[in-house]
């Protein structure tokens, strides 16, 4: 049994450059792969905040007609690339599923840049709140450095050299981009109702409350949701900080979780007789 500081002592000594990925595969997968979830579900829902970008995820239908799957495709096409290593065989092949996705759309430069930024600075947020400890220096730099490299591999251009300079891109544009569209509330919906779908019926209205609860004012606004009651939003952020003091307590994650999630409910067992390239929208389920 390691102590709770065996990864973080391990993370300390590495390069937040040229060992990002390292940095990035220990903390997503060993330190924080249930807040990592939480907070990249969050980072997704946010981007549909845009209309552009939800007039798009509208368009393709894919949202409406196989939510769980859309859902899943991005969770462990992102796991893999972290996992593997986004120049591995496996992660080169997740790339290609990626872009194969993207490039059928015309898709604003911009969009892409933020949605990307998202990945990089949701999760510092949500820890810098949530989780047992923060984000150290070292990850911070690290996700960047990794979120620029798989971005470069995606052909995003012009992404913001320096991590002060990006997160300010990112501030910027949802300030001049969020705003409400009918789109928004269509993806939002279809989004909120499938977070809800895996709790047992009963609970679902209280997870509904609960994840209204986490969204800030802008993201309401977008999406044109009501506000959680006040006393739901002090029950739902006292419950994750009261895990979070829990988790503090625990010994060290030596398994990690990346591309493991046992909530993926499209490829049981994956990575185990599955392919990244059986992920995405070509493949309408996945191998038996």
């Amino acid at each position: 049994m390691k102590a709770r500081r065996y990864w973080l002592d391990r993370i300390q000594a590495l390069d937040p450059v040229a060992d990002h990925e390292e940095i990035y595969r220990i903390s997503a997968g060993h330190e924080f792969p249930w807040d990592y979830t939480r907070a990249l579900e969050l980072a997704l829902f946010r981007t549909y905040c845009v209309p552009s970008i939800s007039a798009l995820l509208s368009a393709t239908g894919e949202f409406r007609e196989r939510p769980q799957k859309r859902y899943d495709d991005t969770a462990l096409l992102m796991a893999e690339l972290a996992s593997s290593g986004y120049d591995s065989e496996r992660g080169k092949e997740a790339l290609r599923v990626i872009n194969r996705a993207h490039g059928r759309y015309p898709i604003a430069a911009d969009d892409m840049r933020y949605v990307l930024s998202t990945f990089i600075y949701e999760p510092i947020d949500w820890l810098d709140r949530f989780g047992w400890r923060p984000l150290s220096g070292h990850e911070r730099l690290a996700a960047f450095h990794f979120y620029c490299e798989v971005g470069r591999r995606m052909g995003i251009r012009d992404i913001p050299a320096g991590f002060d300079e990006f997160r300010a891109f990112k501030v910027a544009y949802e300030a001049k981009h969020f705003s409400y569209a009918d789109t928004n509330r269509e993806i939002g919906k279809y989004t909120l109702e499938l977070l809800c779908s895996w709790y047992p019926r009963p609970l679902r209205p209280a997870a509904r409350l609960g994840v209204r609860a986490l969204l800030d004012d802008a993201m309401r606004t977008a999406f044109g949701f009501d506000a959680a009651p006040a006393w739901v939003t002090r029950v739902a952020q006292g419950a994750l900080r009261l895990r979070a003091r829990v988790v503090a307590r625990m010994p060290a994650r030596m398994t990690s979780r990346l591309a493991r999630d046992p909530g993926n409910r499209t490829y049981p067992g994956y990575p185990q007789g599955y392919r990244p390239s059986d992920l995405g929208v070509d493949n309408s389920a996945g191998r038996a």
